[in-house]
C-alpha cells in the first residue's frame, strides 16, 4: 500500500532529514549502552555462554513477535507515531535488563527491548527512504551512518563509566532518560502523512524473488553486527584476555569504522557501483574475523573487529536504497521487506554464536561470523543490473502534492 507523504518544503525537509539523523543515533547509543553492560548482567547472574546466549534469546523472539506487526503499524498510524513510540519503549526498556534478578526475567526484558529495537529500525528506515526521495540526492548511507556513531558514543560511554566503577543500574538509567527526551524532543520535525486502514490479516503479499535475495544478504550482513554487538566484549575478555576497557574497544572500534565507511558511503557507492561494493566489503569483513581469531591478542583482536566494521559499513544501506528501486513493489513495502529479514538476523546472530561457543568454543562462535562475510561477497552478483542514477538538485517547494503523485523513486 503506498504511503501518502506531503512534499514538504525545504527547511521543513531539512528539519526533518536532522531528526531522522538523531534517530538513528538514538538507536545505536541505546543498544551499544547495554552491550557493555552484557558482561555485568552476566557475571551477576552467573551464566555459562550457552546460558548467556539463550538468555539473548528473548531479543530475537522480541523481534520476531514484533516484526510482522510493523508495516501494519506503520500503515495505520504513519512511521512518525511508530517511530516515537518505539523509541520510548526502547528507553525505557534498556534500563532493565541489569536489574533483572532471574535470567528469564532477563529475557522477558530483552523480548521488550528486541520488540522495540526492531520497529523503530523499520520505522526510521522508511522515514529516511522519504527524505531521500524528497531530498532527491543520497542520503542514506549517511544517516546509516549515525546509527554507528551513537553506537560509538554509547560504547566509548561505557567503557569508560565501568572502567571508572559506575554501576549498570545508573549507567543505563542515565542513557535512557536521555533517549527519551531527545525522542520527544525531535519527534515533531519527521515527516507525517494520513493514518491508512491496517493491511488485513492473511492478506499480506508474497516478497518478489528479488527482494528475497536482498533480504538474504541484509541477514548475513545484521546477523555479523548483532554478533559483534553481543559478543565481541565477551571475547576479548574471555579469550584474548582483555580488561574491561580494552574489552568495549572492540565494540567500539566496530562502531567508528561502520561510521566512517557509512559516511562515505553514498559516494562509494556512486563510484563502484553497489555490486562491487557489496563484494569488497564482505570480503574485508571475512579478513577481520580472520584476524580476530587467528590472532586472540587485545588490540590485533580489536582492530579486526573494526576491519568487520568497515567492510559491512555500507553494504544494508545499498540494500535499503535497492529495495526502495525495486519495480513493482512500493518502496515503502519494499524496504520493510528487506529491513525485515535483516533484522531478524541481527537478533538470531547472538543466540547463535553462543550455543556454538558453548557447543566448541567462542573463537569458533565468531569465526562464523567471517562465513557470512564470505556469503555476502558471494551474493553481491545479484546486484550487478541494480544501477544508482546521479543524484539530483530537485527539492520540492510544494506543500500539497504527495508521494503516490511522484513518478517514480529519487535517486538512493
Amino acid at each position: 500500500m503506498m504511503q501518502s507523504f506531503a512534499i514538504v518544503r525545504r527547511d521543513n525537509l531539512r528539519a526533518a532529514r536532522a531528526a531522522v539523523a538523531i534517530g538513528f543515533m538514538l538507536s545505536g547509543a541505546g543498544f551499544a549502552s547495554w552491550v557493555v553492560r552484557i558482561p555485568d548482567a552476566q557475571r551477576r547472574l552467573d551464566l555459562s555462554e550457552g546460558a548467556l546466549g539463550l538468555t539473548l534469546l528473548g531479543m530475537s523472539a522480541g523481534g520476531f513477535l514484533a516484526m510482522p506487526l510493523s508495516a501494519a503499524l506503520i500503515a495505520r498510524f504513519g512511521s512518525r507515531r511508530v517511530a516515537l513510540g518505539a523509541t520510548l519503549c526502547l528507553a525505557a526498556a534498556v534500563t532493565g535488563p541489569v536489574h533483572a534478578p532471574t535470567p528469564l526475567l532477563l529475557a522477558l526484558v530483552l523480548v521488550v527491548l528486541g520488540a522495540a529495537s526492531s520497529v523503530m529500525a523499520v520505522a526510521l528506515n522508511t522515514q529516511a527512504a522519504e527524505v531521500e526521495r524528497q531530498m532527491g540526492r543520497p542520503i542514506m548511507a549517511g544517516l546509516h551512518a549515525l546509527f554507528s556513531l551513537g553506537g560509538l558514543i554509547g560504547a566509548g560511554l561505557g567503557g569508560l563509566v565501568a572502567d571508572a566503577g559506575i554501576g549498570a543500574g545508573p549507567h543505563l538509567g542515565v542513557a535512557g532518560l536521555a533517549i527519551a527526551v531527545l525522542a520527544l524532543a525531535t519527534a515533531p520535525f519527521l515527516l507525517d502523512r494520513e493514518p491508512e486502514a491496517a493491511p488485513l490479516a492473511g492478506r499480506r503479499a508474497r516478497p518478489a524473488r528479488p527482494l528475497l535475495l536482498l533480504g538474504l544478504v541484509a541477514f548475513c550482513v545484521l546477523f555479523s553486527e548483532g554478533a559483534v554487538a553481543d559478543w565481541s566484549t565477551i571475547y576479548l575478555r574471555d579469550t584474548a584476555g582483555a580488561g574491561p576497557a580494552q574489552a568495549a574497544a572492540g565494540y567500539a572500534a566496530f562502531s567508528l569504522m561502520m561510521a566512517v565507511g557509512r559516511f562515505v558511503g553514498d559516494a562509494l557507492t556512486v563510484r563502484l557501483g553497489p555490486s562491487r561494493l557489496v563484494r569488497l566489503g564482505g570480503a574485508t569483513a571475512a579478513a577481520g574475523i580472520a584476524i580476530a581469531v587467528t590472532h586472540p591478542e587485545p588490540w590485533v583482536a580489536v582492530a579486526g573487529f573494526g576491519m568487520v566494521g568497515a567492510g559491512l559499513s555500507s553494504v544494508f544501506p545499498t540494500l535499503v536504497a535497492a529495495a526502495g528501486r525495486t519495480a513493482g513493489a512500493p518502496a515503502s513495502s519494499s524496504i520493510a521487506v528487506v529491513s525485515s529479514i535483516g533484522y531478524t538476523g541481527f537478533l538470531a546472530g547472538p543466540p547463535l554464536i553462543g550455543m556454538i561457543g558453548e557447543a566448541l568454543s567462542l573463537s569458533v562462535g565468531v569465526a562464523v561470523i567471517g562465513l557470512a562475510g564470505l556469503l555476502i561477497a558471494a551474493l553481491a552478483g545479484m546486484l550487478a543490473g541494480d544501477r544508482v542514477p546521479a543524484p539530483s538538485r530537485r527539492t520540492a517547494a510544494s506543500t500539497d502534492v504527495t508521494l503516490s503523485e511522484a513518478k517514480g523513486p529519487m535517486p538512493a
